[in-house]
């Protein structure tokens, strides 16, 4: 990766998606698998699996992806493009905003949007800022850069489960 824009990923998200999850914007480890959350000591897996009461981290990306959609969680990043060397959310610059507005309008199911790190909250919450709709849910983040604990981390993330149905819905 040596230009410095960084594109994120289309939204995984289906018409019965009823917790969203938005990052900041794709690592550089992400970027080069083409998958959400690939560096290997990203905690997303499993802490979303916890939420789920799956080990999704066994499963490969697609059957992933799958899950979540059957369980309705969908997943995409706060941030469409921007400038950064590395993969930190601190290196951003010149941020390009996903259109949150119109994709949570597209999800007649949403009940929350949940954001991973401060980053995603921070820009997140200013676009969706006075849309009616789902709750807003900050989360700590799952990066290796975020220096808490994965039991702690997953002590605040257990407050998704709320939001995911007991068994996937049918279609």
């Amino acid at each position: 990766m040596t230009d410095t824009r960084r594109i994120g990923f289309d939204p995984v998200v289906d018409a019965d998606t009823r917790l969203l999850v938005l990052g900041s914007l794709p690592g550089d480890a992400s970027l080069k698998a083409a998958q959400y959350y690939a560096h290997p000591r990203n905690a997303f897996w499993p802490l979303i699996g916890g939420v789920l009461g799956e080990d999704l981290a066994a499963l490969p990306y697609e059957g992933r992806l799958m899950r979540l959609r059957a369980r309705g969680v969908g997943l995409w990043d706060v941030i469409a493009s921007a400038e950064r060397s590395g993969s930190l959310d601190a290196a951003i610059r010149s941020p390009e905003a996903a259109d949150l507005r119109g994709l949570v309008a597209g999800l007649p199911r949403l009940q929350a949007v949940a954001f991973n790190g401060g980053l995603a909250a921070r820009l997140g919450r200013r676009i969706l800022a006075g849309a009616d709709g789902p709750m807003l849910v900050d989360l700590p983040s799952s990066s290796p850069a975020h220096a808490r604990s994965l039991s702690e981390k997953a002590r605040s993330w257990a407050i998704l489960e709320r939001f995911i149905p007991s068994s996937a819905p049918a279609r």
